[in-house]
């Protein structure tokens, strides 16, 4: 039975921040606007592909370099600099603020654990009025690794400076759920994006459809040396 952590690291690239408003400056560069998610896929499996073969590229490379991919070269980098360029100016899902404020209100930290890059990160949290919520911004550039690998949330926890059972991570990936579990992590999952958490990854402690659900969730979670 996991028990109720000190700290929460927050996912960010979906898990907090939206990016349907990048969907109009695909459509500035001449993409098709529905090939949003496919970007984001494939950037993913990227800078997965890197780390799995010993070598690293930070987000915004790669992210460039699959928007380059995904046009058959037919973007110049103007083009893909204005694409990219909206990732100052995106906004925090609904559910953010509120299960930010739950998790405060129950005493537990937060910091965030992302691919992204530890400015973008925290110019995405003061745009939104969320950074007084966040202790800390770990990026995975850090480590010269992207998520999932153990070591990453090995680093967190260094940089935290708590035990695994201490943390949790709130995703609504759950390759990062996954990863996190390896790394004896408690984990928290909202399927608002992916709908059903995939059978080949370890179960996530907790699940709920939104982050609000999954922060109350966690709060409610029996305290270390408890009875559940």
């Amino acid at each position: 039975m996991p028990t109720r952590p000190r700290t929460v690291a927050f996912d960010v690239v979906e898990t907090l921040m939206s990016l349907e408003p990048l969907r109009p400056r695909f459509a500035d560069a001449g993409l098709a606007p529905e090939l949003l998610e496919r970007w984001f896929d494939r950037l993913l499996r990227d800078g997965m592909a890197l780390t799995l073969a010993g070598d690293y590229a930070t987000f915004p490379a790669v992210a460039a370099a699959a928007l380059k991919t995904l046009s058959r070269g037919d973007l110049d980098d103007d083009a893909i600099a204005h694409v990219l360029a909206g990732f100052h100016e995106l906004p925090a899902h609904p559910d953010v603020e509120p299960a930010m404020r739950t998790l405060a209100d129950a005493g537990i930290s937060m910091v965030c654990l992302s691919n992204g890059t530890t400015e973008t990160t925290t110019r995405f949290l003061e745009h939104n009025a969320l950074d007084h919520h966040i202790d800390q911004v770990i990026s995975v550039a850090d480590v010269h690794s992207w998520k999932p690998p153990v070591r990453v949330y090995d680093h967190a926890l260094s940089q935290i400076g708590r035990a695994p059972h201490e943390v949790a991570l709130v995703a609504v990936h759950a390759f990062d759920c996954h990863g996190a579990k390896r790394a004896g992590l408690t984990t928290g999952w909202a399927d608002r994006l992916e709908g059903v958490y995939s059978d080949v990854f370890i179960p996530a402690d907790v699940v709920g459809h939104d982050l609000v659900d999954v922060a109350q969730r966690i709060a409610t979670l029996p305290e270390a040396g408890q009875d559940a």
